[in-house]
Formats: structure tokens, C-alpha cells, sequence
């Protein structure tokens, strides 16, 4: 046999179940019996006594959309009831309205409410019975229901802080994901474009050197094998750092690894120099690691698109900043595609450009000196 607890928690669930207008007509109709019971007890029952009770009982239909004005209506009517006999010892009625205003009500009305509350109270209770200690019981009901309405209030604002920082939570999140999916299409797109170029150039150039010069070919394909290890190389590290793997065995290309890019680049055909204006420092990793992918795609732009017989990269250092500079004397800007994913370097700018904005710097590119050739520019801050 069910408990008694089990039993009022199955009845409690299904009242929570209810749509508020049918709470409130059960509300209003309990109300308005209970002010007809003890007017009939009271031997006070009239006509007027049950419009009365009928007309409180109506406003407590409208008491979540208009608190204020429920409460100012059903006050008048247990004011007029109590001064002519009509109610018992506590106005069921005035307390739910008390118990909605303090829940509902903004603070200038509530405190407005509750003052009007108050001075109805002393009225019902003194002028008629004149009885001070009625006055301080009925007191303690409309506080305790006054002090319900408030818990009630403050739970609901909890609620509403707490799902507008979950949401808040969740946009955050969506925007960290975005941001990390592209970083990553960032640092595949960088590690592919430029691996792959270099290798189909090369591969596309082995089987003439096969046949004019075998020591040529050997060495093309020496380029195309460490160009590809390098390339699996990059890719596990980047497929560690999805996995949360340790990505710490081979960190990512800096500022000592340009030297190698430009001699794999040299090697693809492309006669490269790379150039360094004044003094040195040490940088953060994330800021070598843009200086570096900002000259590997500018190089691979050029070997694949400029056409280009030469190319200079070239940093320069003063003392907030770095300056990288990568230009070509290729065909200059192309046109811009209007699908960029459909073999144009437009990906590969954007990437560059998300790049170097995410390190505070600026990125320039454009038609070289005089209009010949494509250069590319990136102003770093050194702090």
C-alpha cells in the first residue's frame, strides 16, 4: 500500500501538471465558497455578500497578467465584507493576491500594494471587532504569504540568471568550436597546399630529369620523399592535438625552420632568397609559428600561380615590431575567384589574414614594386 508521502507527491505532480487558468478557476471557485461558508455561518448571507464573493473569485482569473490590479480590486471587496459582517478570520482570497503581487509585481507597485495591504488589514480587523490580537495573527498570515510571493519571485529570477548564462554558456562554446575548426582547416589547409605543390612539381619534373639528368632525378626524388615526411610529419602532430594526445615529441614550425622551407621551395625550381633585417629576438611560439605559415603560403601561392622565376622573403625587425615580406616577380594579382575553394589561393589569404589578425597584426598583399609581380606583407607586434 502506497505511503502517505507517495501519495501527496503524485497529486502535487499532477497539480504542477495543470495549466495555470485552470489553477486559477479552482483557486477562485475554493475562494468564493469559502467566503459564502462563512457568511452562512455567520448568519450574514445576502444577495450582495455573494456578488461580492463573486466578483473577487472573477478577479483572481487575472491575477498572473494584471497582480496589481487584482489585488486592488479583491482588497476593496474583503475591506467591504469584513466592515459589514461578511468574512471570517482570514480572506483566503486577499492572501493569494498578496501572495501574486509580491511575486509578480515590480518594486514601486509592490511596495505600493503592500501598504495598501496593510492599512486594509488594520481597517477589517480593528473597526469592526476592535481586536489588536486578531490584528497581529491575520499579520502574521499576510507576511508568511507576503514572504512566499518574494521566495517565489526570487526562484523565478534565479532561474531566468541561470538560463540566460547557459545560453550565454552555450554561444561561447559555439564560438570556441567555430574558432577551432577553423584553425584547424587553417593548419591542414597550410600543411596540404604547400606539401602537395611541392610534391606534384616535383613529380611532375622527375621523369624529364629520368631521361636528360639521372643525378637530377635522384635528387627530385630525395625532395618529393622529404617534402611528404615532412607533410605526415606536420599532420600527426595536428591530429594528435584532436586526439589530445601529447603534441609536445615534434613542436610546430618556427622561425629556425624558414631555412628549410625556402631550400624546398629552391629545390621545386623557384629561385628563393631569404633575407634578414635587423637584430634578432626570440618570439612567442604562436608568433613564429604565423611567421612561418604566412611565408609558406605566400611561397606556395607563388610556385603554383604567380608563374614566377624568382622570389625574396625577407624579415625585418624593429623594436615592437616584425615585418614579413614575401614578394615574386610572377604574373601579378590574379583575379579573384569566385569560389576560392575551387583551387584559387583565396582559402589560403584568409587563412593568412586570420592569422596574422589573431596576433595583432596587420596583413598586406597586392601587386609588387612598379606593379610587377605579387607581394605579401605581414606586420607583427613583438610584445
Amino acid at each position: 500500500m502506497p505511503s502517505l508521502t507517495a501519495y501527496g507527491n503524485r497529486l502535487a505532480e499532477r497539480a504542477r501538471a495543470l495549466p495555470p487558468p485552470a489553477v486559477d478557476a479552482v483557486i477562485a471557485v475554493v475562494c468564493a465558497v469559502n467566503i459564502v461558508v462563512q457568511a452562512t455561518v455567520n448568519g450574514r448571507l445576502s444577495v450582495w455578500v455573494a456578488v461580492t464573493a463573486g466578483v473577487s473569485a472573477v478577479a483572481l482569473l487575472w491575477r498572473r497578467a494584471h497582480p496589481f490590479a487584482t489585488a486592488g480590486v479583491i482588497g476593496l471587496c474583503t475591506v467591504t465584507l469584513s466592515l459589514n459582517g461578511g468574512l471570517g478570520d482570514l480572506p483566503p482570497a486577499q492572501l493569494i493576491a498578496t501572495y501574486t503581487f509580491a511575486a509578480l509585481c515590480p518594486p514601486v507597485k509592490r511596495l505600493i500594494a503592500a501598504a495598501a495591504t496593510a492599512a486594509g488589514i488594520t481597517v477589517s480587523v480593528l473597526v469592526p471587532e476592535d481586536e489588536v490580537l486578531n490584528l497581529g495573527l491575520v499579520g502574521i498570515a499576510f507576511i508568511a504569504a507576503y514572504a512566499l510571493g518574494t521566495g517565489a519571485r526570487a526562484r523565478r529570477d534565479r532561474i531566468a540568471m541561470l538560463e540566460e548564462r547557459a545560453a550565454r554558456l552555450a554561444e561561447e562554446q559555439a564560438a570556441a568550436a567555430t574558432r577551432e575548426r577553423e584553425r584547424i582547416a587553417r593548419e591542414m589547409h597550410d600543411i596540404l597546399a604547400h606539401s602537395m605543390s611541392m610534391v606534384v612539381i616535383q613529380a611532375e619534373a622527375g621523369p624529364v630529369a629520368v631521361r636528360s639528368d639521372p643525378d637530377k632525378a635522384e635528387q627530385v626524388f630525395d625532395t618529393i620523399s622529404v617534402t611528404a615526411r615532412e607533410a605526415l610529419a606536420q599532420l600527426r602532430r595536428a591530429l594528435g592535438v584532436l586526439r589530445s594526445e601529447e603534441a609536445s615529441r615534434r613542436p610546430p614550425p618556427g622561425l629556425d625552420a624558414l631555412p628549410a622551407l625556402v631550400d624546398g621551395v629552391r629545390n621545386a625550381g623557384l629561385a628563393v632568397t631569404l633575407e634578414q633585417d635587423g637584430e634578432p629576438r626570440p618570439v612567442p611560439a604562436d608568433l613564429a609559428v604565423t611567421v612561418y605559415r604566412v611565408v609558406q603560403e605566400a611561397l606556395t601561392n607563388t610556385v603554383r600561380h604567380a608563374a614566377a622565376g624568382e622570389a625574396r622573403v625577407r624579415l625585418s625587425w624593429h623594436d615592437r615590431t616584425l615585418r614579413v615580406e614575401v614578394g615574386d616577380d610572377g604574373r601579378g594579382p590574379a583575379a579573384p575567384s569566385p569560389d576560392p575553394s575551387a583551387g584559387g589561393a583565396g582559402l589560403g589569404l584568409t587563412g593568412m589574414r586570420e592569422r596574422v589578425a589573431a596576433s595583432g597584426g596587420e596583413l598586406v598583399t597586392g601587386a609588387g614594386p612598379g606593379g610587377k609581380g605579387y607581394r605579401v606583407a605581414a606586420t607583427l607586434p613583438l610584445d
